[in-house]
């Protein structure tokens, strides 16, 4: 029985000798393909909110803004690193995606989905006179943001800071951040327009994709 314990612990021995090896041989390979490629070495990656690029200075706010693809794959709006509405959450819709932030605190407030082609414009008109000062507004459009769109609702957008809602259109593709009581248009808005010569989908133009960091309201 003496003999039976002494194999088959220096089996054990040698089996986790044999990973240990591995490991570390293959950790080596990785490590020393990256830096042949003249990536950071292991262990200096940093992941930055929402997925990010570059992290955020102080007193800023980090957010990630992506549009629908067609109608097909559903728009995503991540803040300070907290995904709020995305297809994997199941709580967006076609038309316009909307989530409402404190702009001192970064807190969440409220979210919503509108129907831009069969829904009621008056739900959003409501939503959006009910944006009080201070609060960052995140959208993302879906499938189609305009059919229902109109000048009063319009005319909420640009007083967020929109300069491009005016313009919106019939499955456009639309990505907007932007806050109640802004003196100036905001810098966080991209548009493409739907037009069969450069669309990148069968009646719909490619996806946006907007991220940055957005000044914490201090006053």
């Amino acid at each position: 029985a003496v003999v039976i314990r002494y194999i088959a612990m220096f089996v054990t021995l040698l089996g986790t000798w044999f990973i240990v090896q591995t490991y570390f041989d293959q950790k080596w390979k990785v490590i020393s393909l990256r830096s042949w490629l003249g990536e950071a070495p292991a262990g200096l990656w940093t992941r930055h909110k929402c997925g990010n690029q570059n992290s955020c200075p102080p007193n800023y706010f980090a957010f990630k803004i992506i549009s629908g693809a067609a109608n097909v794959v559903g728009p995503s709006i991540c803040f300070e690193d907290t995904i709020f509405m995305s297809s994997v959450k199941n709580n967006i819709g076609r038309g316009l995606n909307i989530v409402l932030v404190n702009g001192t605190t970064g807190q969440f407030l409220k979210m919503g989905t509108f129907d831009m082609y069969s829904g009621d414009i008056n739900k959003l008109d409501v939503f959006l006179q009910g944006i009080k000062d201070g609060t960052i507004v995140l959208t993302a459009s879906y499938d189609d943001p305009a059919t229902k769109m109109n000048d009063k609702v319009r005319a909420h957008f640009v007083e967020l800071g929109s300069n491009h809602v005016k313009k919106l259109g019939f499955r456009d593709n639309w990505v907007f951040l932007g806050a109640k009581g802004m003196k100036s248009k905001s810098p966080f808005e991209e548009h493409i327009k739907n037009d069969e010569k450069t669309n990148k989908y069968s009646g719909w133009p490619e996806l946006l994709e907007m991220e940055g960091c957005t000044p914490r309201k201090m006053d």
